[in-house]
C-alpha cells in the first residue's frame, strides 16, 4: 500500500475535499482590485470550513494616500507554539480564495514578498498602494497573520535593483510600511538570500555582508520605533556551499560574516533568524554525510544527485543552528521562511523535481513538519514554499509546470495536491497535541 494510501481512507479525502471544493469550486475571479469588499471569515474550529459571512470595510481606492482601515483579527497565538505557515503570492489573482485556502489547510501566516521598486519612485514621488492595501486588509480580514519578505531596490536607490547604495533609503522606506500598517503586518523579513549574486546587486563578497548588517541595524531601528511589537528577521540565506562572486558566497561564509560584523552587533538588530533549507530529491530525516540519500533513477551527470553535500537536505538547518550557536546567537530563534519539495518541471537546474513524486512531495513535507516538532525546539514557525505559484503561472499563460509551480500545494486549476491534504492532517494533527 502507498503512503497516500495508508494515510489516507477514500472516506477521510471525500471527507476534506468535501470543504475545499465549496472554496475552490468556482472559477477564479478577476482581481477585485482596492475597491471590492473584503469577505470575513467565520469563527469556526474546522479549519475546512468555508467562509460565509458579513463584510468588513472597504480598502481604500487606488491611489489613496490613507491607510486601510480594518481592524486586524489575526488569533492570538502562544509564542511557545510551533506555528506553522505558507508561502503564497496574493498580488493579482482571487486573493480571498487563497486565504481561505490557507485557512482551510489550518496556516497562521502567509508570507508575501514586495518589490519595492514596484511602491515607491522616488524619481517622481510616487507611492503605489493599490494592491498591497487590500493584500494586508484581506490578510486581516481572514484572521492570517502577514509576514511580508521586502527585496529590490527602486532604481533610484540601486542601478541593478540590489542592496541599495544607501541604507537609510531602504531603512526610511520601512518605516513608512510600519506606520501605514502598524499591527496588521505582524513580521517583516528583511530581504531574501543576500548572499545571491542577483539578490545583491551583480556580485557577493563578504564585505556586502557588512553592506547587509547596516541595512538591517537601521530598518530594525525604524520599525521598532513605530510598531514595538513587529518582530524583525534577519534574511535567510540560501542554502548553498557555491562561493563564486559572481553567483553566491557558502551559507556558512555568509553566516560567519554576518554574526562576526564589527564583533556580531548584529545580534541586537533582529528578533528572529529567517533560514531556507533545503530538499532537492532527498527526505527530510536524510543527511550528508553520515545519512546521504539515494536518488533512484539520477544518473549523476556529471558527478552528482543533488545528495553529495548537507546544503541540499532540510537537516542542514542543523548546520546553521549550529553556526548561530558558535558565534553567540543562540538565544535567537528560528523560523523557516521557506521550505518544500519540487515536483517533475521544466526548469533547469531543479531537475531534482523530477525524482519527486506528489506523493513523495507529500510524505517530505508532513516528515519535515514532524521532524521540526519533535526535534527543534529554537524553531518558532515553519513557512511551507509554497500555496498557489502553478494557479498563477496558469493566469498568466505561463508554463504552471516552471519550477516554482512545481513546488506547490494546488494544482494550477485551484484543485488540491495530495500534499495539501497531508500538510491540513498534519497541521490539524500537530495542533491538537499542542493543546489548540
Amino acid at each position: 500500500m502507498s503512503y497516500m494510501q495508508s494515510r489516507f481512507s477514500a472516506l477521510l479525502i471525500l471527507m476534506m475535499l468535501v470543504p475545499l471544493i465549496a472554496a475552490c469550486g468556482s472559477a477564479p475571479t478577476a482581481d477585485p482590485g482596492p475597491t471590492s469588499a473584503v469577505p470575513a471569515p467565520t469563527t469556526v474550529s474546522d479549519p475546512t470550513t468555508p467562509a460565509d459571512a458579513p463584510l468588513v470595510p472597504t480598502p481604500p481606492t487606488s491611489g489613496s494616500s490613507e491607510a486601510p482601515t480594518a481592524e486586524p483579527t489575526a488569533i492570538s497565538l502562544d509564542p511557545d507554539y510551533l506555528q506553522f505557515g505558507v508561502v503564497a503570492h496574493l498580488y493579482y489573482t482571487d486573493r480571498e480564495r487563497v486565504l481561505q485556502l490557507t485557512r482551510n489547510a489550518g496556516f497562521d501566516w502567509v508570507r508575501q514578498q514586495i518589490y519595492w521598486r514596484d511602491i515607491e519612485d522616488p524619481v517622481n514621488g510616487i507611492w503605489a498602494w493599490d494592491e498591497i492595501d487590500p493584500i494586508v486588509a484581506t490578510a486581516n480580514a481572514y484572521g492570517v497573520r502577514l509576514l511580508v519578505n521586502v527585496v529590490r531596490s527602486p532604481t533610484a536607490y540601486s542601478a541593478t535593483n540590489g542592496l541599495p547604495d544607501d541604507p537609510a533609503t531602504f531603512a526610511n522606506f520601512m518605516a513608512v510600511l510600519a506606520e501605514r500598517y502598524k499591527g496588521q503586518i505582524h513580521a517583516y523579513e528583511i530581504w531574501n538570500e543576500p548572499n545571491l549574486a542577483h539578490e545583491t546587486g551583480g556580485t557577493i563578497t563578504t564585505a556586502d555582508v557588512g553592506r547587509y548588517v547596516e541595512m538591517l541595524k537601521l530598518a530594525y531601528e525604524r520599525i521598532k520605533a513605530i510598531d514595538p511589537d513587529a518582530l524583525v528577521l534577519a534574511a535567510a540565506s540560501s542554502s548553498s556551499a557555491v562561493t563564486n562572486p559572481s553567483v553566491a558566497l557558502s551559507d556558512r561564509e555568509f553566516y560567519q560574516a554576518m554574526y562576526t560584523y564589527n564583533g556580531g552587533e548584529v545580534r541586537n538588530y533582529f528578533d528572529i533568524q529567517a533560514v531556507h533549507p533545503g530538499g532537492a530529491a532527498n527526505p527530510p530525516d536524510t543527511l550528508w554525510p553520515d545519512n546521504p540519500s539515494f536518488i533512484e533513477g539520477c544518473e549523476p551527470a556529471p558527478d552528482r544527485c543533488w545528495n553529495d553535500d548537507s546544503t541540499h537536505y532540510f537537516r542542514h538547518i542543523e548546520k546553521v543552528r549550529g553556526w548561530m550557536e558558535e558565534y553567540g546567537m543562540a538565544d535567537k530563534r528560528v523560523w523557516i521562511t521557506e521550505y518544500g519539495w519540487a515536483t517533475p518541471n521544466v526548469t533547469p537546474g531543479y531537475e531534482f523535481g523530477n525524482f519527486v513524486s506528489l506523493e513523495q512531495q507529500a510524505e517530505y513535507i508532513t516528515g519535515a513538519m514532524r521532524r521540526t516538532f519533535e526535534l527543534y525546539p529554537f524553531v518558532g514557525n515553519m513557512f511551507l514554499w509554497n500555496m498557489n505559484f502553478a494557479v498563477t503561472k496558469a493566469e498568466n499563460g505561463l508554463d504552471p509546470n516552471h519550477e516554482q509551480g512545481s513546488f506547490g500545494i494546488l494544482n494550477p486549476d485551484w484543485s488540491p495536491r495530495p500534499s495539501f491534504l497531508a500538510v491540513q492532517s498534519t497541521i490539524a494533527e500537530l495542533k491538537a497535541q499542542q493543546g489548540r
